[in-house]
């Protein structure tokens, strides 16, 4: 007997040589290379639905996607570890699978989830080990102000000034839970939870909140930039390397 059963992955990668999360037809993403090792070891064609889409150069720590197998009774997803060690041995060493989950056919990976959060990191000291993975600023910020700054951004939920242009999104609208930048010793890094987040939002958050910090402009000055409701209006998108997704809450999981 036939039956299709669906699946929660979790993975983790670094995102560096990979352009976004997405399959696109021209450039190797990372939704790309995971279905193909899933197609090869549960013999059958799959296709991930994922948590959101990561831009080029974006790492993660944690992302889920979902996808449905069909089972026709010999036990081919009965050893889930068994199927998780063989995911892995396809997989290319930037790309990690951490759990296989059953979950109910209903349940997914996106349209499900009640949280998500991000890192931002950012670094003063020129160090190669960091390369690719932390942004490097040459003065460091002052980042009780940048704490101000993401306090005020806090009481807002439309973000269309940090929002990249021409996404097709029915609102602007994100609840946030947590934005706040925490310093340790030689690096900086920014905290934010939302229940959801627009196309570059992060990006351009963190770009705005260091021109607070290398005191370009006032705290205050960041609520006329969200009350404008216009990108041009923020900072400039800082570069991706810096950029992790680290957690996706369910309410099941």
């Amino acid at each position: 007997m036939t039956k299709t059963q669906r699946y929660f992955i979790e993975i983790a990668f670094d995102g560096t040589r990979y352009h976004g999360w997405q399959t696109q037809p021209n450039a190797i993403t990372v939704q790309e290379v995971l279905d193909k090792a899933l197609s090869t070891v549960l013999r059958q064609a799959i296709e991930t639905v994922g948590c959101g889409r990561t831009d080029a150069g974006v790492h993660a720590k944690q992302l889920f996607a979902h996808f449905d197998v069909m089972e026709d009774g010999r036990g081919k997803m009965e050893n889930v570890d068994s199927v998780l060690r063989s995911i892995n041995g396809l997989l290319p060493i930037d790309i990690t699978a951490k759990r296989l989950i059953p979950v109910d056919t209903e349940a997914h990976a996106r349209f499900d989830a009640t949280l998500r959060s991000y890192e931002y990191h950012v670094h003063f000291e020129k160090d190669p080990f960091r390369n690719n993975f932390s942004w490097q600023v040459r003065d460091k910020p002052d980042v009780e102000l940048m704490n101000r700054a993401a306090q005020i951004v806090m009481e807002y939920t439309d973000f269309s000034c940090f929002s990249k242009s021409n996404t097709q999104v029915k609102t602007n609208n994100c609840k946030i839970a947590r934005a706040e930048w925490a310093l340790h010793n030689d690096k900086a890094i920014f905290y934010i939870s939302a229940d959801r987040f627009l196309r570059n939002m992060v990006r351009a958050i963190v770009g705005t909140l260091m021109m607070v910090g290398r005191k370009e402009i006032e705290p205050e000055e960041v609520r006329q930039i969200i009350e404008s409701k216009n990108r041009s209006n923020a900072g400039t998108s800082v570069p991706a390397c810096g950029l992790y997704l680290t957690e996706i809450k369910y309410p099941y999981l």
